[in-house]
C-alpha cells in the first residue's frame, strides 16, 4: 500500500491545526479509492500558544497524525525540512496548515501524478486579500528571479507541492544551511506539471510573514539562486573608476585652459559621498554573500528537534 506524507509546517496556529485536520480528512474516500494511508506530520517550528496540545490530541485520536517540534522558532524553510527528512512516505506533499493550500485540490494533482509527472506544483493567480504593497513587490521579485537565475521560480508559486519520494530524495541530498525551498524545486528539476487556483484567505489567525519578513526572505532566495548581484557590483565598480578618469582628464584641461583650479568643491563633495555611498553599497552585497558562506562554513544544524510524537 503506497504512503502520503502530508508537511504541515506550524507556528503559533493552534486555531487552524484542527481545522486543517478536519479539512484535509475529508478527502478519506478519494485515499481508500487508491489504496492509499497517509500520515499527517505537523511540525511546530516553537510555538508559544497551545499549539503543541492540540496536535496531541489529534493524535490520541489519530495515530496517523505525528508531531515534530523544535527547541525554538527555525523558520519555515527549516520545518519544511525537517518534515521531508521525517517523512516515509512514496509520496509527499507540503501544505500550509492555515488552508490558504486546499485540499480538494490533492485528488486533480494526483491524476497527473498517474498521468508520469514527478511533482504536480500550485500557483496562485489572484492575490485577493492581500495589501497591494506586498503584492507589487511580489511581483517584481519574481520578475526580477526571471531575469537574474537560471533556475524557475514561477510567479505566484506556492509551497503546496505533491512530490514523488525521488525528488524529495534529491532536496534532501542538498545539505545548505541557507535554503530557498522555493527555489531548490526549480533547481532539482524533474517533470512538473502547474495547477492555477485563485487566492484563498486564511481560516483562523493572522499570517506571520510581515513585510521586512517577506523582503529578507527574498534577499535570502536572490543569493541563494544567483550571482549576478556581485556581477552588478564589479560593474557598477568599473564605471565609476571610467567616469573619474575622465572627469580629471576634464579637470586637467580646463585648468590649463582657464586657470580655474578651485571652483566646484560643492559638486566634488557631492560626487565624493555619491561615490562613498555606492562603494560602501557593493561592499555591503559582498558581505551578504559572505555572511551566507560564513554560516554555510560552521555547519550548524538547521533545526533542532525538542519532542516528536
Amino acid at each position: 500500500m503506497n504512503l502520503l506524507s502530508v508537511i504541515v509546517p506550524c507556528y503559533n496556529e493552534e486555531e487552524n491545526v484542527p481545522l486543517f485536520y478536519e479539512e484535509f480528512i475529508k478527502n478519506q474516500s478519494f485515499f481508500d479509492g487508491r489504496g492509499m494511508e497517509f500520515e499527517i506530520i505537523y511540525v511546530d517550528d516553537g510555538s508559544k500558544d497551545r499549539t503543541k496540545e492540540e496536535i496531541r490530541k489529534l493524535h490520541e485520536q489519530d495515530g496517523r497524525v505525528r508531531m515534530v517540534s523544535f527547541s525554538r522558532n527555525f523558520g519555515k524553510e527549516a520545518g519544511l525540512l525537517a518534515g521531508f527528512e521525517a517523512a516515509g512516505g512514496d509520496y509527499i506533499v507540503a501544505m500550509d496548515v492555515d488552508l490558504q493550500d486546499p485540499p480538494s485540490l490533492l485528488p486533480e494533482m494526483f491524476s497527473y501524478i498517474d498521468e508520469g509527472y514527478d511533482s504536480v506544483a500550485t500557483r496562485r493567480v489572484t492575490r485577493k486579500g492581500e495589501p497591494p504593497v506586498r503584492s507589487f513587490f511580489a511581483r517584481c521579485f519574481y520578475k526580477l528571479m526571471r531575469r537574474i537565475s537560471r533556475t524557475e521560480i514561477v510567479d505566484g508559486a506556492r509551497d503546496y507541492r505533491l512530490m514523488t519520494r525521488q525528488v524529495v530524495d534529491a532536496i534532501l541530498s542538498m545539505k545548505e544551511y541557507n535554503r530557498f525551498t522555493k527555489g531548490i524545486y526549480g533547481w532539482v528539476g524533474f517533470d512538473t506539471k502547474w495547477i492555477e487556483f485563485e487566492n484563498v484567505e486564511r481560516r483562523k489567525g493572522e499570517t506571520k510573514w510581515s513585510f521586512w519578513k517577506l523582503l529578507l526572505y527574498s534577499l535570502d532566495g536572490i543569493m541563494a539562486f544567483s550571482t549576478v548581484p556581485l556581477s552588478i557590483a564589479a560593474f557598477v565598480g568599473i564605471l565609476f573608476c571610467v567616469i573619474a578618469f575622465a572627469a580629471l582628464i576634464f579637470i586637467i584641461i580646463r585648468t590649463l585652459i582657464w586657470g580655474d583650479p578651485v571652483g566646484g568643491w560643492p559638486s566634488l563633495v557631492c560626487i565624493i559621498t555619491l561615490v562613498a555611498g555606492v562603494q560602501l553599497f557593493c561592499i555591503g552585497i559582498i558581505g551578504q554573500y559572505l555572511a551566507k558562506a560564513y554560516m554555510e562554513v560552521k555547519d550548524r544544524p538547521a533545526y533542532i528537534v525538542k519532542e516528536e510524537l
